[in-house]
């Protein structure tokens, strides 16, 4: 018989730092919303445009942002690093304000977003491997703007070798399927969409509430 220590299990639980169960299936990611003054004093919101050399998404508008480099590194230094190489800023030009929130993709990807300042549009310096250009738009515009949104139904499909005669109903199972919302803003000639369009939607009804 297995003696089970429960004074040792709630402890081990209070001492816990609450993460997502399966969390190591996924993918983190971090992008900074870069808030900046123009000429006049006004704020404005950086965009960048993915470089055509890059192999996922090229020629897309978004975030300065990337991939957590290993357990070490939190969500926040991500944003921070991808947003100083990627924009070509020293890490003390980047003061990031706090995080805005968390996306959980279908593709097992954890995004987490934060907002921040950087320095004037003429003080960067973009890297050309990863940046094709930036540009900016003023906060006041972007709040008169509505978004289109759609939709992507999201279906289960079970590999060859899934053992359908191990859960009631087989084969018919009434498994769970999900919609994934894509919002779209038509900026100026440009447009925004997937997750950035997502998160520039949640940061401009978080301001809207204020």
């Amino acid at each position: 018989m297995v003696t089970v220590d429960t004074t040792k299990i709630k402890s081990a639980l209070k001492r816990r730092r609450h993460k997502m169960i399966g969390e190591e299936l996924f993918v983190k990611s971090a992008v900074l919303v870069p808030f900046l003054k123009d000429d006049t004093g006004s704020w404005n919101i950086l965009f960048q445009v993915r470089s055509s050399l890059l192999n996922r998404q090229p020629g897309e508008i978004c975030f300065p942002g990337g991939t957590l480099e290993g357990p070490a590194e939190n969500p926040c230094q991500a944003a921070r690093r991808e947003t100083s190489e990627e924009l070509g800023l020293e890490l003390e030009e980047i003061d990031v304000w706090g995080q805005l929130g968390l996306i959980v993709t279908p593709s097992n990807m954890l995004l987490y977003s934060f907002v921040g300042q950087i320095p004037p549009l003429k003080e960067l310096n973009p890297s050309p491997d990863e940046v094709d250009s930036v540009f900016s738009v003023p906060l006041e515009h972007l709040l008169t703007l509505e978004p289109e949104t759609h939709y992507i139904s999201i279906q289960p499909k079970p590999s060859a070798d899934f053992p359908f005669d191990k859960i009631p109903g087989g084969r018919n199972y009434p498994w769970r399927t999900g919609v994934v919302p894509e919002v779209f803003y038509d900026i100026d000639g440009r447009t925004v969409w997937g997750l950035t369009a997502r998160i520039l939607q949640y940061f401009l009804a978080l301001i809207k509430e204020i």
